[in-house]
């Protein structure tokens, strides 16, 4: 489970990171990445998109990921996702992302869930270590 926020600016929306029960009921594999989607604000032309990202990604991720929440801070809005298999996961949000013309304001990483360390997935050469408010 992660911490409440620290920051008093953070607007947090995911209850938990370890999957409830039920939730995963009907998704093949074991959920046990946790999928992290950030959006870097000052780099979005506009925050149009949120308002239906949602069902786009559920719609492209199918039983590849389930989503799992997200919080929102003045700098950034970060997407959570449970995934047996991250790395498909992220080319199936690429994708959306892509098409909705967004790409260039995400960075992308997994790690068990539970766990600290990240794997950064996006960009392709990160110049910087991928961190949670």
């Amino acid at each position: 489970m992660l911490p409440a926020p620290r920051r008093p600016d953070c607007r947090f929306f995911h209850a938990e990171t370890a999957p409830r029960p039920g939730l995963l009921q009907g998704f093949a594999g074991s959920m046990d990445h946790q999928l992290v989607i950030k959006f870097w604000r000052k780099s979005l032309e506009g925050e149009d998109f949120l308002a239906t990202i949602e069902d786009e990604l559920k719609a492209a991720l199918g039983d590849a990921a389930a989503l799992d929440g997200f919080d929102v801070s003045a700098k950034e809005i970060n997407l959570f996702m449970l995934t047996a298999d991250p790395r498909h996961a992220f080319r199936r949000v690429k994708a959306v992302l892509e098409r909705l013309g967004v790409l260039h304001s995400v960075s992308a990483a997994y790690r068990l869930v539970g766990g600290a360390r990240f794997t950064s997935l996006w960009p392709l050469r990160a110049s910087r270590k991928f961190t949670l408010p």
